[in-house]
């Protein structure tokens, strides 16, 4: 069973009237939301801003699985009826990534650490079938954009409405990244088990291959430490 998340804000804004009440019961009946039906597959992690790695925040993925090499996903801030949109996020396998030019590449970041890390999780999935999912998106890779910054679960501090430019999104990638508060939030909110959750995984390690961009925030994180399977192309051997 998956524990619900509430968003960390409401919106500005007056609540809803009569007459868009109605309306939306009434688009309910007769329009078709077809474009919708398919994101239906729900894993939650952690997104560092790649121009401001301190700004993280949690985002739950529910996800259209368009065929094996390509996810299309909208991002929320929570997994209730009354979540707020925040971002998009396309992933790719390592094979189409690879076809990609070097400065597209550059948009893109990796999610070995995410899965090996235990920080990437299907609520709500046994844990066999978390574990399947995860190693099909071993070695994948994201391009997430976030338009909406409504703050932390823990901390707060975010915005009552889509303001700015939007933020590329980047992975953490080693151990020590990630705010630990930030972490500990979920965890216990949600009844996870992260350490737990990392063991079972330990043996998808032998699966994973270097990947792009994996340092690319290294230097932001003094004292972070390397995970087993986690290595950056670029300094591969």
């Amino acid at each position: 069973m998956t524990k619900d998340r509430q968003s960390p804000l409401s919106p500005d804004g007056e609540r809803k009237g009569v007459g868009l009440a109605a309306l939306e019961k009434g688009a309910d009946l007769l329009q078709s939301t077809a474009p919708l039906k398919h994101f239906d597959v729900y894993v939650c992690g952690f997104h560092p801003a790649l121009d401001d790695p301190s700004m993280q925040m949690e985002a739950h993925h529910y996800c259209r699985v368009v065929n094996d090499d390509f996810i299309q996903a909208a991002l929320f801030d929570g997994n209730t009826p009354d979540a707020n949109l925040i971002g998009i996020e396309y992933i790719v396998s390592e094979r189409v990534f690879e076809t990609l030019p070097e400065e597209e590449q550059e948009y893109w970041h990796p999610h070995n650490y995410e899965i090996l890390g235990g920080s990437l999780i299907a609520p709500g999935l046994p844990a066999t079938a978390e574990k399947a999912l995860m190693k099909r998106l071993m070695n994948s890779y994201g391009k997430t954009w976030h338009t909406w910054h409504t703050g932390r679960h823990d901390l707060g501090g975010g915005h009552s409405l889509p303001l700015g430019e939007p933020k590329l999104m980047w992975s953490f990638n080693r151990d020590g990244e990630a705010d630990p508060r930030l972490e500990a939030h979920r965890a216990e909110a949600m009844d996870l088990d992260p350490a737990k959750t990392r063991a079972r995984r330990a043996d998808l390690a032998a699966d994973a291959h270097p990947q792009r961009g994996v340092d690319r925030l290294r230097h932001h994180f003094a004292g972070s430490s390397p995970v087993e399977g986690v290595r950056d192309l670029a300094h591969d051997g």
